[in-house]
C-alpha cells in the first residue's frame, strides 16, 4: 500500500473519490466475471473428461478391430478397401461469446446422411472386423470434433480466468488500497490546513481586538 504522488487539494480529493468508486465497482464486476468463468470452466472440464474417455475407448475398440482385420485380410486388399472413401465431411467453424471469450464452434457437415456411405468397399472380400473398425471410428468422430472444441474452449477460458484474476488482485491489493491511503492523507492534510487557518484567523482577531482596546 503506497500513497499516490498528488497535491493535497480538494479537487484531487474529489477526483480520487470518484476513481475509488469506479475501482470498487470494477472490482465487483471482475470478481463476478471470474466466478462465472470458473463455473463455466468447471462444466467444460467435466465434459472434456467424459469425452476423452469415450474417444479413447472408441479408438481402442477400432484399433482392436483393425488389428484383427489386418491379420485375416491381405495387406493389398485392406489398403484398396480404404483407398477411396464414399463419405466426405466439411468442418464449419464459427464462434460464440461466453463472458467476453470468443469460443470456437465446430460443426461437421457430411456429404450425405446415408450411414452406409461410411463403408467405401463392398462386403464380399472384406472382413467383418474391418466393418467394426470403420463403424467404431464413425461413431466417435462427432465426439472427437466436440472434444477438440471443448479443449480449445478450456484453453481460452483458462487464459481469460488468469487475466481476470490478475486484474482483480491488482484492484484489490494495489489500486484500491492506494486510493484509500491517498484519500486519507489528503483528508488529514486538508483538516490540518483548516485548523491552521482557523488558528491564524483567531490570532488575527485577537490582535485586532487588542489594538482596538488600546486606542479606545
Amino acid at each position: 500500500m503506497a500513497r499516490l504522488n498528488v497535491n493535497p487539494t480538494r479537487m484531487e480529493l474529489s477526483k480520487l473519490r470518484k476513481k475509488l468508486t469506479s475501482a470498487r465497482r470494477g472490482h465487483k464486476l471482475l470478481k463476478d466475471k471470474r466466478d462465472e468463468l470458473m463455473r463455466q470452466f468447471m462444466i467444460l472440464i467435466k465434459e472434456d473428461r467424459n469425452l476423452r474417455q469415450e474417444v479413447e475407448e472408441g479408438i481402442k475398440a477400432a484399433g482392436k478391430y483393425m488389428a484383427v482385420a489386418g491379420s485375416v485380410m491381405q495387406r493389398e486388399v485392406l489398403e484398396t478397401a480404404l483407398m477411396l472413401p464414399k463419405q466426405e465431411v466439411e468442418l464449419e467453424v464459427s464462434e460464440k461469446n461466453v463472458m467476453s471469450v470468443n469460443i470456437p464452434v465446430f460443426k461437421p457437415k457430411f456429404r450425405t446422411d446415408d450411414m452406409n456411405d461410411i463403408y467405401s468397399y463392398g462386403m464380399a472380400f472384406t472382413s467383418i472386423d474391418l466393418d467394426g473398425a470403420v463403424s467404431s471410428l464413425s461413431e466417435i468422430f462427432p465426439k472427437m470434433i466436440r472434444l477438440a472444441e471443448v479443449e480449445k474452449a478450456c484453453q481460452l477460458m483458462a487464459d481469460e480466468i488468469e487475466k481476470t484474476r490478475r486484474r482483480v488482485n491488482a484492484l484489490e491489493h494495489i489500486m484500491i488500497p492506494d486510493y484509500e491511503e491517498t484519500i486519507k492523507y489528503i483528508t488529514m492534510k486538508l483538516s490540518e490546513n483548516e485548523r491552521s487557518t482557523t488558528t491564524s484567523l483567531m490570532k488575527v482577531k485577537d490582535m485586532v481586538l487588542k489594538d482596538k482596546h488600546k486606542y479606545n
